[in-house]
């Protein structure tokens, strides 16, 4: 089956977003000592600037999934696509952990150790590599099963201690794990991104419908899930371990609606976000032609965009601490604080972060194009795994 360009273009468009997120990470004055969700420090501009990037990695995991559905059917053979599937996960989880916790860290002790949306997704391509054999419907219903099911988790009376707690509690909920005076930090604990992986697997089945007929399903889905999300949230009772409350004013209750959990991603994240992306979907391939091309440049090339765009990122953040007086031996990288002192006020304003964040993705545009067409000409193994 040929490349979907709507899979791509709406990739391209959250891989953009992404930059801004990790930008204002690494370079804004507060986001080392405060939330940009947290409503009792917060301002509205800074609240969205993180929301709006909320929908990058469950997009990004659901698209993994159908990328996979597709890539299956095209060649038809689930013996080597699991092969495939299994030595790739396993390759992101290694990744994860040395070139991508590095370009995040610059720390060369590796102090810290954490499993991000790459590593999950690898999780996520082994787990779905032994899982092939099964139909995609009935993966489809366990990936629905785990998004509306897991937040009841912490429900489960488990003893204190208990030895399945333990074992089980980093596969669900983020979680910090000390050992030989390093820290292993879980921050997207694989088992809710699994459902959102086999949800996506499961819809790959809708790109080979026609055109019309799919973007009708996708908007029937898009506006289900937001609509349901609405309800569910004003419930207030389920799906989200954060309930909405009411603010000093209207915009903050309102902040306080959509202020859905990530961490792990909650039911309501879920649908708020995926209701989006299928709104995204049945659009995508009648956005104007120019915003088509650049899109689609990032969103053949996401695993090379996302490893290089946070080297490109924390340079920046380094030349930026030079520029404001500090030294190399104030720098901090084992704290985690990507090079930043602690105590020192160090980084730039919301309005400077914008206009890195742009500089950033368009510094990035002809190396992303570059070797999308170097991986379209090229055959050679190692391209199959980035």
């Amino acid at each position: 089956m040929k490349r979907q360009p709507s899979i791509d273009i709406v990739r391209g468009i959250v891989m953009i977003i992404m930059a801004l997120d990790h930008v204002r990470d690494l370079m804004h004055v507060d986001s080392i000592t405060q939330s940009p969700t947290d409503l009792t420090t917060t301002a509205p501009l800074l609240f969205f600037t993180r929301w709006i990037t909320h929908l990058c990695a469950p997009i990004f995991v659901f698209l993994a999934g159908t990328s996979v559905y597709l890539s299956l059917q095209s060649k038809n053979n689930v013996s080597e696509k699991r092969s495939h599937l299994i030595k790739r996960g396993l390759f992101l989880i290694v990744l994860e952990f040395t070139i991508i916790n590095l370009g995040l860290f610059f720390d060369i002790g590796f102090h810290t150790l954490l499993f991000e949306v790459i590593a999950a997704i690898g999780f996520g391509f082994v787990v779905l590599g032994l899982l092939l054999n099964i139909r995609s419907q009935t993966l489809g219903i366990i990936g629905l099963v785990i998004i509306f099911c897991h937040n009841l988790l912490p429900l489960i009376p488990f003893a204190e201690n208990s030895v399945l707690k333990v074992i089980l509690s980093p596969f669900f909920s983020p979680a910090a794990i000390p050992f030989s005076g390093r820290v292993f930090v879980m921050g997207y604990p694989p088992i809710p991104w699994l459902g959102i992986m086999l949800t996506g697997f499961a819809a790959g089945r809708f790109f080979e419908f026609d055109s019309e007929k799919r973007k009708r399903i996708f908007i029937k889905m898009g506006l289900s899930s937001l609509v349901l999300f609405v309800i569910i949230r004003f419930i207030n009772i389920y799906g989200d371990p954060a309930l909405w409350t009411s603010q000093k004013d209207s915009v903050f209750t309102f902040l306080s609606f959509i202020n859905v959990t990530k961490y792990p991603p909650s039911l309501l994240f879920c649908l708020v976000t995926l209701g989006i992306m299928f709104l995204l979907l049945s659009i995508a391939e009648q956005f104007q032609s120019q915003i088509k091309k650049v899109t689609l440049v990032y969103g053949r090339v996401p695993l090379f965009y996302f490893v290089v765009h946070f080297y490109v990122i924390h340079i920046l953040t380094l030349i930026l601490l030079f520029a404001q007086g500090f030294s190399w031996s104030q720098f901090e990288f084992a704290s985690g604080t990507f090079g930043r002192p602690k105590g020192l006020e160090s980084g730039l304003p919301l309005w400077s972060i914008y206009l890195i964040w742009i500089f950033v993705v368009a510094l990035l545009y002809k190396p992303s194009a570059w070797f999308g067409k170097y991986k379209a000409q090229k055959q050679h193994w190692w391209l199959r795994y980035i």
